[in-house]
């Protein structure tokens, strides 16, 4: 669900519009009618084990791109 506050209800009830957000709802936050920023949840539940990309990396990706490389993507 998207949750729209405008600049002094985001100062008023930050602490609430964040509970919001970690609960999982995207907050936007307007100034002037218009949207300005948007608060989400991070996402602490990503698999992040080294060499989990292992072997699936192919060529030099320390260098400049060419065009050659981007042959390559997909």
């Amino acid at each position: 669900m998207v949750y729209r506050a405008n600049i002094h209800e985001a100062k008023t009830h930050f602490s609430k519009l964040l509970e919001r957000a970690h609960s999982g709802d995207e907050v936007i936050v307007a100034k002037s009618g218009r949207d300005y920023a948007r608060i989400v949840p991070i996402n602490s539940n990503i698999d992040r084990r080294p060499g989990t990309f292992k072997g699936q990396i192919k060529g030099d990706i320390t260098g400049p791109i060419t065009n050659d490389d981007e042959s390559n993507w997909g």
